[in-house]
């Protein structure tokens, strides 16, 4: 099975039957490869993903919003290093949303990442995103009280005004060129656990770890649930989620790489024409440089 058809299993084209639990974090979808195999198939697909971005820029329409979502640990830094380490850095944006500051909490939630959007020819890589709004600040209701909204937030409401807000958004941007592809990266409580201890065990990893992870890991069924409502209200065909088996990184590489390369593949970009008065400069250009004798 090709990886553009595996990637295709992990998208979430019906989100109202979406279950959470049906999705096993330690899946390869059959896959069974050594690491030097592996790292030659990411490398086809960064090959691949460089050509694309190539086309893409010169071509000028269309932007690529990328936004990975995941609890600690599932490899999103690593990923983004590993799956976009062959495109031009020119054509890539990376946004890492962390805690909002007091201007952007003056604003609606979603007017930071507004402002962070690729402009046409670039992809964007969102390091978390505007789920935070429905994710953290679900587990974490306190939260709410920062943003200092006009309305005392009434139980579940809140929740689905911001599904509908996030869905007109995303449904906005799609309509006036933007290919939106979403990824959770699934990484299962055991594993995260193994990766926890090999920062706190390796010296040259402590930096990445906190005793916040450890507490926050404690409302990890809350994050589930979070999770999947999120995903099952906001999965929609202009702005898809994959939810990507993550125990594995080798395997998550291979297929996010395939997704957004299957889904490029899907704008039929193409490099402008140079015909008309255009291509005439062109070998007038041509006759000069020839005829140019060498210095």
């Amino acid at each position: 099975m090709k990886l553009d058809q595996i990637a295709k299993r992990f998208r979430i084209d019906k989100p109202e039957t979406f279950k959470l639990a049906t999705h096993d974090p330690a899946d390869t979808a059959g896959l069974s490869i050594d690491k030097g195999d592996a790292k030659d198939l990411l490398q086809e697909g960064i090959e691949r993903l460089s050509d694309l971005q190539e086309k893409l820029y010169a071509d000028n329409r269309w932007s690529v919003l990328i936004v990975l979502q995941a609890m600690d640990a599932a490899g999103k830094d690593s990923l983004i290093e590993h799956v976009m380490s062959g495109v031009n850095p020119q054509g890539v944006q990376v946004f890492s949303f962390k805690q909002p500051s007091q201007e952007e909490l003056d604003h609606t939630f979603l007017w930071r990442i507004a402002k962070s959007v690729p402009e046409r020819g670039r992809i964007g890589i969102f390091n978390r995103s505007h789920y935070e709004e429905v994710l953290a600040v679900r587990v974490h209701p306190e939260y709410l009280k920062a943003q200092r909204l006009p309305d005392k937030p009434n139980g579940k409401d809140i929740w689905h005004q911001r599904f509908d807000d996030i869905r007109g958004f995303e449904k906005h941007l799609a309509r006036n060129g933007t290919l939106i592809l979403k990824f959770f990266l699934n990484v299962s409580r055991n594993e995260q656990r193994k990766r926890f201890l090999d920062r706190i065990d390796e010296p040259a990893k402590r930096w990445k770890f906190s005793i916040g992870d450890v507490t926050e890991r404690a409302l990890w069924p809350k994050y589930m649930d979070a999770y999947e409502d999120a995903i099952r209200e906001t999965s929609t065909p202009e702005a898809p989620w994959y939810v990507i088996p993550a125990d594995h990184k080798w395997f998550s590489r291979l297929v996010v790489a395939a997704a957004i390369a299957d889904a490029m593949e899907g704008l039929k970009l193409e490099f402008p024409k140079v015909e008309g008065a255009a291509l005439a400069e062109l070998e007038k250009a041509r006759k000069l440089l020839t005829e140019e004798r060498d210095q």
